[in-house]
């Protein structure tokens, strides 16, 4: 039996994808290793046929025409056979001490009464030309070390919380959630972290720092230019967020709270992105957005725009655009993100 799934989408990825590939050979025959070619034009193909050659018990290498990572990810989980799921990008990679203690925990797991619904543990934002390492845990928010409900969980604060490299979910979660990321849009993470919460009931956290999220290449889809160019799409995936928490599928108020916080950072992120192209075109999605929140649900639109933060980024008029810019600005440089 396989422990974990871990599918890695690649696309065009032949230059980095063996050092993600290699780290999470770690994990040995209770891992499954699924390799989606998203329709690469490089030599991608090749080398994911090579390891699934290599270690034909780990390694599946599944070859599809492109459809974007939320498409590899739909077709790596309808290939996986683990009890446990992962996405790992194929520019990321994984500590392989941490690996053994994480494995570890989701092996206790399987034999447990209540079935683990997610493994949380620590990410690392590996940033280019930068020294210090920003690590994200969750260790004064998750009791460590126990199964848990979100009741136990603690407050998260703004700029904290879950993210797809944080985060393993149980593959049969997924699949009765109907878990399906559209095709050809980028961002998909999001979702994939925040469509499966309201279905999760049992929560296990571990303090290790286990996922490496390397930021730094040009091309990268977290490249600020590279977002502002794609802003239709971040728009597309906080309005999907929007519609699962509109539909008040989530009866926990504690976590209907941490979802909603989730949902204005999305949402401040894609204000933001607007604010700084400046062209008038943006600046009309900017206010399409929020009154797309305010038809789907008056309450958490009044909530999220009455917080600091959306308060922040809806200051009129040309001076307001500009200290919203010198405040993002200052609170990137604070967390440390991209």
């Amino acid at each position: 039996m396989k422990i974990l799934s871990v599918v890695v989408p690649c696309y065009n990825s032949e230059t980095y994808m063996s050092k993600c590939i290699d780290s999470l050979l770690h994990g040995g025959e209770s891992v499954e290793i699924i390799i989606v070619n998203d329709g690469s034009k490089d030599g991608t193909a090749a080398i994911a046929d090579d390891y699934a050659d290599q270690y034909p018990g780990i390694v599946k290498a599944v070859h599809q025409q492109n459809g974007g990572h939320g498409e590899a990810i739909n077709t790596g989980l309808r290939h996986a056979s683990g009890v446990y799921f992962k996405v790992v990008d194929s520019d990321d990679w994984v500590d392989r001490e941490a690996y053994d203690s994480v494995l570890e925990v989701l092996k206790e797991s399987v034999d447990m009464e209540a079935p683990l619904d997610m493994f949380i543990s620590n990410f690392t934002y590996e940033k280019t030309g930068v020294a210090q390492k920003t690590v994200m845990n969750y260790r004064d928010i998750i009791p460590e070390g126990k199964v848990l409900t979100w009741d136990e969980v603690g407050r998260f604060k703004k700029g904290r919380y879950i993210l797809m490299h944080s985060v393993i979910y149980r593959t049969q979660l997924l699949i009765d959630c109907g878990l399906k990321l559209p095709k050809h849009t980028f961002y998909v993470d999001n979702l994939f972290v925040y469509l499966p919460l309201p279905y999760v009931k049992h929560i296990y956290y571990k303090n290790v720092d286990f996922y490496r999220y390397y930021i730094g290449r040009e091309d990268q889809s977290v490249n600020e230019r590279i977002m502002m160019s794609r802003i239709d799409q971040q728009i597309k995936v906080n309005k999907l967020m929007m519609e699962e928490i509109s539909l008040a599928k989530v009866s926990d108020r504690k976590k209907r709270r941490y979802m909603l916080n989730y949902l204005e950072i999305i949402t401040a992120v894609s204000s933001i992105l607007l604010i700084k192209s400046g062209t008038s075109e943006d600046l009309k999605k900017k206010k399409e957005l929020w009154r797309y929140i305010k038809d789907k649900d008056r309450r958490s639109y009044y909530r999220m725009r009455g917080s600091l933060l959306g308060q922040m980024v809806n200051l009129p008029g040309h001076m307001g655009r500009k200290v919203s810019l010198a405040a993002y600005r200052i609170s990137r440089k604070v967390v440390g993100f991209n």
